[in-house]
């Protein structure tokens, strides 16, 4: 019983009380004594008579009620002493149980009995819980339970194909065991967040049709000392009475990172609880169906001696999704949802190359609620379009007011960066431009990518003309720099320098690294790094990054200085339009530059010159040859 329930007792016993006290409460009868009854008995003045217990009832002609105590005398001894019941209505009452008396008696008992036994109630559920510290919180998926299977898992393949040895041993062991062979044990899932683990590990469940224990490695460990050696023991000895099996323990790392790099050195209690799961894996019988699945996006800090063989004897991975697993991803999410006819998924999938499924699951979702919140019945492609520039950069801030040469600014800069990646053979082409303010910035030029393995020399080049191109057309056009490359030059900055010191890419350095960094797999992130080269190549290093930059700033500029009227004609439409995208987008670079002459554009004042002596740029020559925007070979730059 609980405690709830306890109370609810209590306070119901506590009304009865009240109620009785006021059902059975009568009012006293006046107290005489024997003699005086009898003196009235023999008087006439008594009308009725009750005998009961030890008490003599009387009840005079007026009403009146009165009683004596009459001990243990009976009727008998009543008459023997003078009592006189002539003419007198009377009754003897036996002895009988009164159950007002009872209830009154033993009401405070009963109360005081279930306080007591609340009270230990919760000293037993305290002890209770104290000794299930040990025990395994593992959620158990029975075998007979709807889960998932291989076909709600996309993208990933040979991953998939990986597994299905295991889910083929756990349907038919005697196969593999006539051959000799003996499956994995353990089977290690690896890969960036977002990439499947979890759901393929419930896939492998569904598949094989056996009992799925799910428990993430943070719940091992508790504040008590042996906690999680205890519940890792628990788990295991429910795995066995459940055979076939699976164990999966999601984010391994909390308790799997490598013994005695942390503070405690090899005994504390996370160290204790990796062993146990060290020698739980390495004590199962061959005969055994038990397979242990673990994910982690950290395989680099995981202890040695749980990655050897006859623990976790297959390490598979789950990179980010190419364009063919996107596109298969995008089609699981999408069925079942009402899609546009116009919506093109191979479209959407080169839109979003580096996303994972869980982003484009996302997405898809995403893109539903935009439609229901526009009160559209189907999902159209500007939905999915927007929803991919939401999960990118946020959502739209319309409500920022920007001036009128604010925006003009940011749409010479978006435009430069559009332009320059379009004339460009090895940028990747743009597929939007807007000035629509979305997260922290003004604007953006989201390109129509590729999936690249291989990356080039010259495509890091025209990269970093790109980057520059927002740069380049400010000063084009306003003879001014302004705070919105800041991003473009930081991000610039980060892949000259990684050209030079990572992928040897500099003609003076050669073809070698510089600085033994150490950084998080999969994240991308550096830790730190060492040091391996002197003042006089840090020195180089800064000149082949300052070279590197400003060859692709020349060449950003030389593009938009030989391309003027169309950039200026690409700004003016984003000034109207705000966005352009898609077919708009490509018929805008094919449209031909209106032959006038163009004014020059109003620069911004500098503090650094008074505005008084600002020149005004000449206006660029107009184009001799053809009247359409041809893009060309661009000069090598670097």
């Amino acid at each position: 019983m609980s405690w709830k329930s306890l109370i609810y007792v209590a306070v119901i016993l506590a009304v009865v009380a009240v109620i009785s006290q006021f059902l059975f409460a009568t009012k006293e009868p006046t107290e005489i004594s024997l003699d005086e009854a009898i003196a009235m008995s023999k008087g006439n003045e008594i009308k009725e008579l009750v005998i009961s217990s030890d008490t003599l009832l009387i009840t005079r002609a007026d009403g009146t009620e009165l009683k004596t105590t009459i001990g243990s005398l009976s009727y008998i001894d009543l008459q023997d002493l003078g009592l006189n019941l002539a003419g007198v209505d009377y009754k003897v009452e036996p002895v009988g149980f009164e159950w007002s008396g009872l209830l009154f008696t033993l009401l405070p008992l009963l109360l005081i009995g279930g306080f007591l036994f609340f009270l230990f109630s919760r000293a037993q559920g305290a002890n209770r819980q104290a000794m299930s510290f040990g025990r395994s919180r593992a959620r158990l998926f029975p075998a007979n339970t709807p889960t998932v299977t291989f076909d709600d898992v996309a993208g990933v393949e040979e991953a998939k194909q990986e597994v299905h040895e295991v889910v083929d041993f756990l349907k038919s062991r005697e196969k593999f065991q006539a051959l000799g062979a003996r499956i994995p044990k353990g089977l290690l899932l690896v890969g960036p967040p977002g990439t499947g683990k979890t759901l393929l590990a419930r896939a492998i469940a569904g598949e094989a049709g056996v009992p799925f224990f799910s428990i993430s490695g943070s719940e091992f460990v508790e504040m008590f000392v042996g906690v999680g050696a205890s519940r890792v023991r628990d788990l295991f000895d429910q795995a066995k009475r459940n055979t076939p099996c699976i164990i999966f323990i999601d984010e391994i790392d909390a308790v799997g990172r490598h013994r005695g790099a942390g503070l405690g050195g090899g005994h504390d209690e996370r160290e204790q609880t990796l062993n146990q799961i060290l020698v739980e894996m390495d004590g199962f019988d061959t005969n055994t169906n038990v397979i242990v699945l673990a994910a982690t996006n950290r395989p680099d800090i995981l202890d040695p001696a749980l990655l050897r063989p006859g623990r976790f004897d297959r390490r598979i991975i789950l990179d980010l999704p190419d364009i063919n697993g996107r596109m298969a991803i995008l089609k699981i999410h999408a069925s079942g949802k009402p899609l546009d006819k116009s919506v093109d998924l191979e479209v959407l999938a080169k839109q979003t190359a580096g996303f994972s499924g869980a982003d484009l699951a996302n997405m898809v979702n995403e893109a539903a609620i935009l439609a229901a919140r526009r009160d559209r019945k189907t999902i159209g492609m500007e939905e999915l379009e927007e929803s991919i520039d939401r999960v990118i950069a946020g959502p739209e801030r319309k409500s920022r007011k920007i001036s009128p040469k604010e925006k003009e600014i940011t749409a010479y800069h978006e435009a430069g960066h559009a332009l320059v990646a379009k004339m460009l053979p090895n940028a990747d082409q743009p597929r939007k431009v807007t000035i629509i303010p979305r997260g922290l910035a003004l604007g953006y030029v989201k390109p129509l990518t590729e999936d690249k393995y291989i990356k080039t020399r010259s495509y890091y080049n025209d990269e970093l003309a790109m980057l520059l191109g927002g740069r380049a057309a400010e000063e084009l056009i306003f003879n001014e720099m302004t705070t919105g490359a800041q991003s473009d030059i930081k991000q610039a900055t980060e892949k000259a320098r990684q050209m030079v010191t990572d992928l040897g890419m500099s003609d003076k350095l050669g073809p070698r690294t510089f600085g033994d960094k150490q950084e998080l797999i999969f994240l991308g992130r550096e830790i730190s790094e060492q040091r391996d080269y002197g003042d006089k190549i840090a020195d180089a290093i800064d000149d082949e990054v300052n070279k590197i930059i400003r060859s692709a700033h020349r060449v950003a500029s030389k593009i938009l200085s030989e391309n003027r009227p169309k950039l200026r004609q690409i700004a003016e439409a984003l000034i109207v339009k705000e966005t352009l995208e898609g077919d708009a987008l490509e018929a805008l670079f094919n449209e031909p530059v209106a032959e006038v002459a163009e004014a020059a554009a109003t620069p911004v004042p500098s503090s650094a010159e008074p505005a008084a002596k600002t020149r005004a740029r000449p206006a660029a020559k107009k184009p001799k040859a053809s009247p359409r925007f041809v893009p060309k070979q661009a000069p090598a730059s670097g």
